[in-house]
Protein backbone atom coordinates (compact mmCIF):
# COMPACT_ATOMS: atom_id res chain seq x y z
CA UNK A 1 0.00 0.00 0.00
CA UNK A 2 1.02 3.43 -0.85
CA UNK A 3 0.92 4.50 2.64
CA UNK A 4 3.84 2.00 3.57
CA UNK A 5 6.02 3.89 1.45
CA UNK A 6 5.71 7.20 3.01
CA UNK A 7 8.34 8.54 5.31
CA UNK A 8 7.93 11.52 8.20
CA UNK A 9 10.78 14.25 7.57
CA UNK A 10 10.91 14.74 11.37
CA UNK A 11 10.97 11.35 12.49
CA UNK A 12 14.20 11.51 14.05
CA UNK A 13 13.33 15.22 15.97
CA UNK A 14 10.34 13.92 17.44
CA UNK A 15 12.83 10.49 18.36
CA UNK A 16 14.98 12.32 20.31
CA UNK A 17 12.04 14.05 22.57
CA UNK A 18 10.34 10.96 22.95
CA UNK A 19 14.10 9.34 24.13
CA UNK A 20 14.05 6.03 21.38
CA UNK A 21 14.69 5.75 17.41
CA UNK A 22 11.45 5.83 16.04
CA UNK A 23 10.74 4.29 11.94
CA UNK A 24 10.69 6.52 9.23
CA UNK A 25 6.85 5.29 8.16
CA UNK A 26 4.56 7.84 8.57
CA UNK A 27 1.76 5.65 9.07
CA UNK A 28 3.84 3.11 11.28
CA UNK A 29 2.24 2.37 14.45
CA UNK A 30 4.54 3.60 16.75
CA UNK A 31 5.15 6.79 14.77
CA UNK A 32 1.63 7.40 15.00
CA UNK A 33 1.20 7.32 18.79
CA UNK A 34 4.39 9.33 19.54
CA UNK A 35 2.94 12.16 17.01
CA UNK A 36 -0.39 11.72 19.67
CA UNK A 37 2.00 12.31 22.79
CA UNK A 38 4.91 14.54 22.04
CA UNK A 39 5.39 18.55 22.88
CA UNK A 40 4.58 20.91 19.97
CA UNK A 41 6.58 23.34 21.31
CA UNK A 42 9.53 22.04 20.92
CA UNK A 43 9.89 22.48 17.01
CA UNK A 44 9.66 25.60 15.02
CA UNK A 45 7.14 26.89 13.58
CA UNK A 46 7.50 25.32 10.52
CA UNK A 47 7.56 21.83 11.23
CA UNK A 48 5.01 22.34 14.14
CA UNK A 49 2.09 23.65 11.50
CA UNK A 50 2.81 20.44 9.49
CA UNK A 51 2.48 17.70 12.43
CA UNK A 52 -0.75 19.69 13.61
CA UNK A 53 -1.71 19.55 9.56
CA UNK A 54 -0.56 15.63 9.82
CA UNK A 55 -2.58 15.06 13.03
CA UNK A 56 -6.13 16.87 11.76
CA UNK A 57 -5.79 15.34 8.46
CA UNK A 58 -5.27 11.82 9.16
CA UNK A 59 -5.22 10.53 12.76
CA UNK A 60 -9.16 12.51 13.79
CA UNK A 61 -11.24 9.78 13.95
CA UNK A 62 -14.06 8.56 16.26
CA UNK A 63 -12.74 4.82 16.20
CA UNK A 64 -11.88 3.18 19.34
CA UNK A 65 -8.63 1.74 17.92
CA UNK A 66 -7.26 5.25 16.52
CA UNK A 67 -4.59 5.32 15.17
CA UNK A 68 -4.55 2.02 14.86
CA UNK A 69 -7.72 1.32 13.11
CA UNK A 70 -6.58 1.95 9.32
CA UNK A 71 -8.21 5.17 9.24
CA UNK A 72 -5.21 7.15 8.88
CA UNK A 73 -3.90 5.26 6.31
CA UNK A 74 -7.20 5.27 4.22
CA UNK A 75 -6.94 9.14 4.72
CA UNK A 76 -3.73 9.26 2.99
CA UNK A 77 -4.94 7.18 0.03
CA UNK A 78 -8.14 9.32 -0.21
CA UNK A 79 -5.84 12.17 -0.02
CA UNK A 80 -3.93 11.34 -2.94
CA UNK A 81 -6.25 10.40 -4.99
CA UNK A 82 -8.15 13.80 -4.97
CA UNK A 83 -5.15 15.67 -5.78
CA UNK A 84 -4.67 14.01 -8.51
CA UNK A 85 -8.17 14.05 -9.80
CA UNK A 86 -7.73 17.95 -8.74
CA UNK A 87 -5.17 17.83 -11.32
CA UNK A 88 -2.16 18.05 -9.80
CA UNK A 89 0.68 15.03 -11.20
CA UNK A 90 2.57 12.46 -9.32
CA UNK A 91 5.57 15.33 -8.98
CA UNK A 92 3.18 17.88 -7.79
CA UNK A 93 1.39 15.84 -5.12
CA UNK A 94 4.90 14.86 -3.75
CA UNK A 95 5.74 18.36 -3.12
CA UNK A 96 2.16 18.96 -2.03
CA UNK A 97 2.55 16.31 0.70
CA UNK A 98 5.87 16.99 1.64
CA UNK A 99 5.31 20.88 2.29
CA UNK A 100 1.64 20.43 3.76
CA UNK A 101 2.01 17.27 6.09
CA UNK A 102 6.24 16.81 6.17
CA UNK A 103 5.22 13.41 3.95
CA UNK A 104 8.57 12.56 2.19
CA UNK A 105 7.44 10.36 -1.07
CA UNK A 106 8.91 9.17 -4.52
CA UNK A 107 7.04 11.09 -7.39
CA UNK A 108 7.79 7.37 -8.83
CA UNK A 109 5.56 5.42 -5.78
CA UNK A 110 2.85 7.76 -6.33
CA UNK A 111 2.46 7.77 -9.84
CA UNK A 112 2.81 3.73 -9.42
CA UNK A 113 -0.05 3.97 -7.14
CA UNK A 114 -1.97 5.83 -8.89
CA UNK A 115 -1.33 3.38 -12.15
CA UNK A 116 -2.53 0.15 -9.55
CA UNK A 117 -5.83 2.41 -8.44
CA UNK A 118 -6.89 2.77 -12.37
CA UNK A 119 -6.23 -1.02 -12.59
CA UNK A 120 -8.28 -1.62 -9.73
CA UNK A 121 -11.02 0.30 -11.19
CA UNK A 122 -10.95 -0.96 -14.39
CA UNK A 123 -11.58 -4.36 -12.58
CA UNK A 124 -14.80 -3.14 -10.35
CA UNK A 125 -15.93 -1.75 -13.76
CA UNK A 126 -15.70 -5.09 -14.93
CA UNK A 127 -17.91 -6.26 -12.01
CA UNK A 128 -20.30 -3.64 -12.62
CA UNK A 129 -20.83 -4.27 -16.53
CA UNK A 130 -21.29 -8.21 -15.52
CA UNK A 131 -23.98 -7.19 -12.76
CA UNK A 132 -25.15 -4.31 -14.97
CA UNK A 133 -25.23 -1.43 -12.43
CA UNK A 134 -25.32 1.48 -14.97
CA UNK A 135 -24.59 3.91 -11.93
CA UNK A 136 -21.46 2.00 -10.53
CA UNK A 137 -20.25 2.01 -14.32
CA UNK A 138 -20.68 5.37 -15.01
CA UNK A 139 -19.12 6.29 -11.55
CA UNK A 140 -16.33 4.13 -12.04
CA UNK A 141 -15.65 5.78 -15.74
CA UNK A 142 -15.70 8.89 -14.33
CA UNK A 143 -12.90 8.59 -11.23
CA UNK A 144 -10.39 6.48 -13.82
CA UNK A 145 -10.69 9.42 -16.57
CA UNK A 146 -10.34 11.79 -13.39
CA UNK A 147 -7.14 9.93 -12.59
CA UNK A 148 -5.84 9.45 -16.09
CA UNK A 149 -6.45 13.06 -17.05
CA UNK A 150 -6.20 14.78 -14.03
CA UNK A 151 -9.45 16.29 -14.08
CA UNK A 152 -12.27 17.20 -11.51
CA UNK A 153 -15.06 14.23 -10.87
CA UNK A 154 -18.21 16.06 -11.07
CA UNK A 155 -21.60 13.83 -10.66
CA UNK A 156 -24.99 14.59 -11.64
CA UNK A 157 -27.64 13.68 -8.90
Amino acid sequence: MIASRARLRYHRQIGKLIGYRLPEGAFHGATLEALLSIPYDSFDRSTREQIITFIKSFLSCKCQDNPFCGCPERKFVREIIELRESGLDHVQISQYLRDEFGIEIYAADILSYLEEAVHLLEAIQDVANQFQVPKMQELVELHIHAIEKGTPVIVDS
